[in-house]
C-alpha cells in the first residue's frame, strides 16, 4: 500500500458524507469498504418512508457493519426522520416548559429507539444552548430555554435518553450559540459576552451532558472572541482545548456541517477541514449538498496537508483512533455485547414508573397562563409530552365551522420547511396560509375575509421575530376578539390581556404539538368528522362499483340506463373529492 493509499484511508476514516437520494450510491458503498467512517443522512434520503430508510441503512451496514449512520433528529421543529409529516416528538422548548426530567429522558429514549430501528446510530443532538437571546434566528425553540441550570437537567436527560437506546448523543454547539444574533449557516455567529459570562451562563449544560457520558459533543461556528480570536469555535485548537481540559470530555469531537457559510465562505470545505482536524475535530460532517467529489476534495486535502506539513500526521491518527473507537462501541450496542457505562440500554425502562404518575403540574416557561393539558397515554409519550407543554390563558373555545389562518414564520434554516400547523385540523375549506410581509394590513384584511361568520384561529410562530407579524395579529384582534390565537413557537411576544378570546402557546411545531392544541380546541373532533364522511362516500363508491358490476353481467339493453358505465372512468376520476387512487 502506497503511502498516499494510506493516508487517504486515514482520512476516510474521519468522514460521514452525505449523498443524494434513497438508495446508496456505488462510490459511496465502495467508499464504505475501503474504511469509510459512515454517512450523514438528510431529510431527500429518507423520502420513501421507513421501511426503505430501514432498507438503505441495512446495506450500508452490509458493506461496513460498525458504520456510523448520522442524522439530525433533535425532535420538535428540526426533524429529519418525520420532515413530511412533522415530529411525533415536542421540541426542546416545550420539555422546558414542562420542566420535568424524566419525561425529558423518555421522550429522548423513545427518539432513540426509532433511530436505532431504523439503523441510525449518532444522533447530532441535543441542542445544549441556552437561549439568552430571544430573537435568536437559529437556536429558538431548539433550546430547552434561558435557565442555564433547566439546559443542564434536560440536557443531561436527553443524553441519558438517547443512549440508553444505543444511539449516540451529540452535545451542541460547543460553547454555546444562544446569545449569537446571526445564523451561522449564512455567516459566522458572534457571541457578543466575554468568556466569563459564557463560563457562566453557556457552559453548564455542557458540563453536566459530559457528566452523563455524552459520547460526541459538536463545536459551533461562532466566535467568541476571549477565546477563539478571529476563528470560529469548530476551528478553534484554545475551544477544544477547553472541551477537554476544563470540561474533561475525552469522547469524539464532531464538526458541525463543513458547508455553512461560516466557515466555507472563507476558508472552502477542504480548507476548513483540515483546520477542523487541526484544531482537534475528530470527525467531519460535511453537510447535506456536498457532493461526491466534494468529498473527494476533502480526503485529498487532508492527506495532502499530511504530506505537506500542515496537518500533523498525530494527529490525523489521533482522530481516527477516537472515531474508531465510537464505530466499535456502537457496534457493541448494536449486537448486546457492551460492558456497561455510559449509553448502555438501562435508561429507557428506568423512567417509565415516573411518567405513569405524572399529573399536570409544570412551570410556565415565559408564557402566561395555566398547563392546559395534562393526560397519560401509554406508548404516546410525545404526545403526552405535547399536552403537557400547553399553556393557555383565557377561556376554552366553542369553535363553530372554524377557519384556520397560518402566518408563514420567518425562515430558520436548522429546522428548513417541515411540516407544521392545524391546517390538517381545520374543516375541509377551512384554512389557509398567508405571508405577513410585506403587507400586513393586506393579509389581515384577507384573514378577515376568509373568516367571515366562522370562528377565527389563528396560528404563528415566533411572533415575537416578525414586526410583520405583530403587525397582522394586533389588526385581526382589533376587528375579531373572539379570535384563538396560537403561538406555535416561543411567547416572548404577547397580545394584551383581554385582546383575544384564547391565547395558546404549544412551544413548539412538531406533530405532537399540532395534535395537543387540535385536542384542547376542539379541532380533532372536526377532523374526524371529516374523515368519518369521506370514508362513507368511499364506501358509497365500492357499492355503487360492485352493483355495477353485476349488472355489467346483463345485456346492456336489459340494464335500461342507455348510458356509459361508470366503470369507463379512469378510478381516480371515480373517488370522491380529496382522494386519488394511490390514497385508498
Amino acid at each position: 500500500m502506497s503511502a498516499d493509499t494510506s493516508l487517504e484511508r486515514l482520512a476516510d476514516s474521519i468522514l460521514i458524507p452525505p449523498f443524494a437520494g434513497t438508495t446508496a450510491p456505488g462510490w459511496l458503498l465502495d467508499a464504505l469498504y475501503r474504511g469509510l467512517a459512515g454517512v450523514t443522512l438528510f431529510a431527500p434520503n429518507m423520502a420513501a418512508g421507513p421501511e426503505a430508510l430501514g432498507e438503505l441503512t441495512r446495506t450500508l451496514r452490509a458493506a461496513a457493519p460498525d458504520l456510523l449512520v448520522a442524522a439530525d433528529e433533535e425532535g420538535g421543529d428540526v426533524t429529519r426522520v418525520w420532515y413530511d409529516t412533522g415530529s411525533p416528538y415536542p421540541g426542546n422548548a416545550a420539555l422546558g416548559a414542562v420542566d420535568d426530567a424524566a419525561l425529558t429522558e423518555l421522550v429522548h429514549a423513545a427518539i432513540g429507539t426509532d433511530l436505532a430501528g431504523l439503523g441510525i446510530n449518532l444522533d447530532l443532538a441535543p441542542c445544549l444552548d441556552v437561549l439568552a437571546a430571544p430573537g435568536n434566528p437559529v437556536v429558538g425553540t431548539r433550546s430547552f430555554g434561558a435557565d442555564p441550570a433547566l439546559v443542564a437537567r434536560h440536557g443531561a436527560a436527553a443524553v441519558r435518553g438517547l443512549q440508553s437506546a444505543g444511539v449516540a448523543a451529540c452535545a451542541k454547539h460547543f460553547p454555546g450559540h444562544g446569545a449569537t444574533l446571526l445564523d451561522s449557516h449564512v455567516e459566522l455567529a458572534i457571541v457578543p459576552d466575554g468568556l466569563a459570562t459564557v463560563q457562566e451562563r453557556d457552559l453548564p449544560p455542557f458540563r453536566a451532558a459530559v457528566a452523563a457520558g455524552v459520547l460526541t459533543v459538536m463545536p459551533g461556528h461562532l466566535r467568541l472572541a476571549d477565546l477563539t480570536g478571529e476563528l470560529p469555535a469548530s476551528l478553534s485548537a484554545a475551544a477544544i482545548a477547553l472541551l477537554r481540559s476544563a470540561l474533561g470530555f475525552d469522547g469524539v469531537v464532531v464538526s458541525d456541517a463543513l458547508e455553512m457559510r461560516a466557515v466555507s465562505d472563507v476558508f472552502g470545505i477542504p480548507g476548513a477541514a483540515v483546520r477542523a482536524v487541526a484544531a482537534g475535530n475528530d470527525l467531519l460532517c460535511l453537510g447535506r449538498d456536498v457532493p461526491e467529489e466534494g468529498y473527494l476534495a476533502v480526503r485529498a486535502a487532508l492527506r495532502d496537508a499530511v504530506r505537506s506539513g500542515e496537518l500533523p500526521a498525530a494527529r490525523l491518527e489521533e482522530a481516527a483512533a477516537q472515531a474508531g473507537g465510537l464505530r466499535a462501541r456502537l457496534a457493541r450496542l448494536r449486537t448486546g455485547t457492551n460492558s456497561g457505562g455510559a449509553g448502555d440500554r438501562e435508561g429507557a425502562a428506568s423512567t417509565a414508573d415516573a411518567v405513569g404518575a405524572m399529573g399536570t403540574a409544570g412551570a410556565a416557561g415565559p408564557a402566561a397562563g395555566q398547563p392546559a393539558g395534562p393526560v397519560w397515554d401509554p406508548g404516546r409519550v410525545g404526545l403526552v409530552a405535547a399536552r403537557r407543554a400547553l399553556r393557555v390563558a383565557g377561556a376554552r373555545p366553542d369553535l363553530r365551522d372554524p377557519v384556520v389562518i397560518e402566518v408563514e414564520p420567518l425562515p430558520n434554516m436548522a429546522a428548513g420547511s417541515a411540516r407544521w400547523g392545524l391546517a390538517g385540523y381545520a374543516p375541509a375549506d377551512g384554512s389557509r396560509r398567508v405571508a405577513a410581509a410585506p403587507d400586513p394590513v393586506q393579509a389581515a384584511a384577507a384573514a378577515l375575509k376568509a373568516a367571515a361568520g366562522r370562528s377565527l384561529v389563528l396560528v404563528v410562530r415566533d411572533a415575537h421575530r416578525s414586526p410583520a407579524t405583530r403587525h397582522l395579529v394586533t389588526a385581526i384582534l382589533a376587528e375579531r376578539p373572539d379570535t384563538v390565537l396560537v403561538e406555535m413557537g416561543l411567547p416572548y411576544w404577547q397580545p394584551p390581556a383581554g385582546s383575544c378570546q384564547t391565547y395558546l402557546v404549544t412551544f413548539g411545531a412538531s406533530q405532537a404539538n399540532s395534535r395537543a392544541a387540535a385536542e384542547f380546541l376542539g379541532l380533532t373532533a372536526e377532523r374526524l368528522k371529516r374523515q368519518a364522511r369521506r370514508k362513507r362516500a368511499f364506501s358509497e363508491t365500492v357499492d355503487s362499483r360492485s352493483r355495477a358490476a353485476l349488472r355489467r353481467r346483463k345485456p346492456r339493453w336489459a340494464r335500461g340506463d342507455g348510458a356509459s358505465s361508470a366503470s369507463s372512468l379512469p378510478p381516480s376520476s371515480r373517488l370522491p373529492v380529496g382522494y386519488s387512487a394511490s390514497r385508498r
